[in-house]
């Protein structure tokens, strides 16, 4: 059995506002024999800098990303978004104080990696309770965690494969599966109405599937639709899926 040496990144609102999310993460890898360690001194990826416009100050950030995660074989992340901004926008920055990052193309979200990567094929502990997915933007179309809708392409959902290898749950997927919660960065401050309506209607399919939990990759996403269903006191959980694959370990 090969040993992977794996750096586990746990992006700003992970480690401020859900840190059992990077706690789930850690439990994951080790239980698969993963050998993983936490660089403390990682900070931001960059990725609200860079989707603001602000691209030299990412400059800084990526230089430090890439100086802590180099030597590893892999960058492991609880993020699909995170992971997107490294691996898609890294390369593109302008030439910083690295020829080459080495970083994007090792950065993984912890779905993509269980699943492509470790390729699993069971996991311990249940989850008793009935959820519905949320395929999130980047997920989707960044990192492919399942078939955009709007391709003609065969349908696949790794996220749901994994769950459904969890004993007693039951998984479904909503209406419009993959359309935008309304979160996306940025676009919840500057367009906070409409991006409001898009979580409302959002969350609204996802009751319909008569789900207790909403799951899916991206804390920012699941954040942005529990502020609404707790203003709006809708009778909804959420919970991002490394915990579900995490249970009971």
């Amino acid at each position: 059995m090969i040993i992977m040496n794996v750096g586990l990144f746990i992006p700003c609102y992970v480690d401020a506002l859900y840190p059992s999310v990077g706690v789930a993460t850690y439990k994951l890898l080790r239980h698969f024999g993963v050998d993983v360690d936490y660089p403390e001194k990682q900070t931001c990826c960059g990725q609200p800098m860079g989707n603001a416009g602000f691209e030299k100050m990412v400059k800084p950030l990526a230089e430090k990303f890439e100086n802590l995660f180099k030597g590893f074989d892999y960058v492991v992340a609880p993020s699909a978004s995170c992971a997107a901004y490294v691996r898609l926008y890294y390369p593109g920055l302008p030439k910083c104080g690295h020829d080459h990052f080495s970083v994007p193309d090792k950065t993984m979200d912890i779905v993509e990696f269980l699943h492509d990567v470790l390729k699993i094929k069971e996991l311990p502990g249940s989850f008793q309770h009935t959820v519905s997915v949320h395929n999130s933007c980047h997920g989707v179309r960044e990192l492919g965690l399942s078939a955009p809708s709007e391709r003609n392409m065969p349908t696949y959902n790794k996220i749901v494969d994994l769950l459904r290898l969890k004993d007693g749950i039951t998984v479904y997927e909503p209406d419009r599966k993959d359309e935008c919660c309304g979160f996306g960065g940025m676009f919840s401050v500057e367009e906070p109405n409409v991006s409001i309506r898009m979580g409302e209607d959002k969350i609204a399919r996802h009751m319909a599937t008569g789900a207790e939990y909403i799951t899916g990759p991206d804390s920012s996403c699941l954040m942005h639709m529990q502020g609404i269903a707790r203003k709006e006191h809708k009778d909804i959980k959420f919970i991002h899926v490394a915990e579900i694959l995490a249970a009971g370990l």
